[in-house]
């Protein structure tokens, strides 16, 4: 039993604890993140808070935290589990359906932000290396508050929410690389240049992931299966934290960092039928987690540095709002975004994020950075995260105001014709969009098209295409587009937002014809099971274009060709209709449907 001059050493804990018992439920019956809640108290009980205080009150010193280091190790096991859930969140399928939008589009502003805020650090006097981790550790935003902003709205699934979302999926996947990297600069910042400390980093990363990933396939699921066989909740759960924990200490003897080995394990795991039951075990794990290591970040905001350099601080913070915005909203539209969705996205992930403390925190640990410039630099990243609420309001209210102006525009306010007349829906007029209307006016097929790009829809509007501007999930829209005449809607989009729109023409009419793009045989089957009458995936149309400009370059006669490749494309086709479990039953229905339909008229 601990004596009574012990139980002092538990204040640390019952502190952490009772902020997440009490302060927590209190901000969030606020409306206001728990994240913030761990956030302030973390800096209002830590060190440079009263904690200053502590050494003269024995009062004072029960109410702050004193015990950095054990905060600091539980604070680490929160980035390691936070990064196993990331990896779980994660699959290569959901990568390559959002490929576009996460590499590029997320890839670009990660490496244009690093690039304008490593140059402004470069301006103000700072080395190499550390100008270029400062931009890389400010170029990131916070996942954890976003995504509870967000979710709070319940706008995850808008064009915000899924620009927003893969934007911070390739942000999550570049802190493993930036980890590496500040490790190489460190351990080589007396013999190496900074470009040779990016090519160490890159090589040890992909040597370690490669390592990491051959073991995990040799043991997880055999391991997985043994806990899941004895029907006993407590061993999966033993299992699963002696995977996660263990690949980081495994990553860290190799002299990497824990919280890659983490996410190479949830990642692996994400292929995997336990994924599920896994993310159930760890998500009370991670909350708590993860309020300590925010706990603990708040333990590091100088709040005398924000004392004296009030201005600094403010000029700071603007200067990343502005840079960061001005980068990413023109290039959100640039992938196709519209403005007002690029315009939100762009303000409310101009906000630093919680990895900055990790990089910034290891750069000083290297001696990468000084000490004072990482106290104005982590002053300014808490500050616009305390401030990401008030953000998030005025982002969507910018939002707004983009789309009434667009809206106002007399080009957009345009209807389709209300008469009644059989059309075919062709949702989408990008290069697909565009080739399936000129085929259609080749046959003398009636159509109108809808697209939310104002600048295609300005342009072909002009051209006199019927094109409408539009949102083709929204059941009233449609319904003016004709869709309770149409004889049929094409979708040609090549975002998640496909899924809207097939959900929302299916519930207004399950008898008409619905032909959707696909990304690959994975999203195909995903279409076919929201009932679409067929789907052409791309990349398996693609294969049989090669391999039919092959066989025709090798000699085999045309009308063959054709034939075997006509006969592959239908048993693809048959294949995944069976294994989304509509092999004729779609056909069936929609005739069914149209029998009902033309017995009611």
């Amino acid at each position: 039993m601990a004596g009574s001059s012990d139980i002092f050493v538990f204040k640390d804990a019952l502190i952490i604890l009772g902020t997440a018992a009490v302060v927590a439920p209190v901000v969030h019956r606020l409306k206001i993140s728990p994240v913030l809640g761990f956030f302030a108290v973390g800096a209002a009980l830590g060190p440079h808070g009263l904690g200053r205080l502590a050494d003269y009150s024995r009062a004072i010193d029960w109410l702050t935290v004193t015990g950095e280091k054990q905060i600091a190790f539980i604070a680490d096991l929160g980035i390691v589990f936070l990064l196993f859930f990331i990896g779980l969140e994660l699959s290569m399928r959901r990568l390559l359906t959002m490929r576009r939008l996460v590499f590029g589009l997320g890839g670009l502003q990660g490496l244009l932000t690093t690039v304008v805020i490593s140059f402004g650090a470069l301006w103000y006097g700072q080395p190499p290396a550390a100008a270029l981790i400062i931009g890389a550790c400010l170029a990131l935003s916070s996942t954890a508050l976003v995504m509870e902003v967000l979710s709070g709205q319940r706008r995850m699934m808008s064009t915000t929410g899924r620009t927003s979302f893969a934007i911070l999926l390739a942000q999550d996947l570049a802190v493993v690389p930036l980890l590496f990297l500040i490790g190489a600069l460190g351990s080589a910042a007396d013999s190496t240049s900074v470009a040779q400390g990016v090519i160490i980093a890159l090589v040890e990363a992909a040597i370690a992931i490669a390592v990491i990933a051959v073991v995990g396939r040799l043991v997880l699921k055999p391991l997985f299966k043994l806990a899941a066989g004895t029907d006993n909740p407590e061993f999966f759960m033993a299992a699963t934290l002696l995977i996660a924990v263990g690949s980081g200490v495994i990553a860290a003897y190799a002299g990497l960092s824990m919280a890659l080995g983490a996410f190479v394990a949830g990642l692996l795991l994400a292929e995997t039928e336990y994924r599920r039951a896994v993310e159930a075990m760890i998500d009370p794990f991670r909350g708590l987690l993860l309020g300590v290591f925010f706990f603990s970040v708040g333990m590091h905001i100088d709040l005398g540095f924000i004392w004296r350099e009030p201005l600094l601080v403010l000029g700071g913070f603007l200067a990343m709002m502005l840079v960061k915005s001005l980068l990413l909203a023109p290039l959100c539209r640039a992938f196709g975004v519209p403005w007002s969705a690029s315009v939100e996205t762009g303000l409310l992930l101009a906000p630093g994020g919680e990895f900055a403390f990790i990089g910034i925190g290891l750069a000083v640990h290297f001696s990468l950075v000084a000490t004072d410039v990482s106290a104005g630099i982590l002053a300014v990243v808490s500050l616009s995260m305390a401030a990401l609420p008030f953000i998030a309001l005025g982002a969507r209210r910018a939002g707004q105001q983009f789309a009434r102006d667009a809206s106002s525009d007399p080009m957009f306010t345009v209807l389709p014709p209300d008469d009644h007349a059989k059309r075919v829906i062709v949702v989408g007029h990008g290069r697909v969009g565009q080739l399936v209307c000129g085929l259609l006016e080749e046959h003398c097929i009636p159509y109108i098209a809808a697209d939310r790009d104002t600048a295609l829809v300005s342009r072909w509007r002009t051209l006199g295409r019927p094109i409408y501007y539009g949102d083709a999930s929204n059941p009233l829209f449609l319904q003016r587009c004709g869709i309770d005449e149409a004889t049929g809607v094409i979708v040609t989009l090549d975002t998640s937002a496909v899924d809207d729109v097939v959900r929302a023409v299916r519930a207004r009419r399950p008898d008409v014809m619905i032909v959707a793009r696909a990304h690959d045989a994975q999203h195909a089957l995903h279409l076919y099971t929201l009932k679409v009458t067929d789907t052409v995936p791309e990349t398996i149309e693609a294969s049989l274009q090669l391999a039919e400009s092959a066989l025709v370059g090798l000699g085999v006669p045309m009308g063959l060709v054709i034939a075997s490749i006509h006969e592959r494309r239908e048993t693809v086709r048959r294949e995944l209709q069976a294994a989304a479990g509509t092999t004729s039953s779609v056909t069936e229905q929609i005739r069914q449907a149209r029998r009902d339909r033309s017995l009611k008229s």
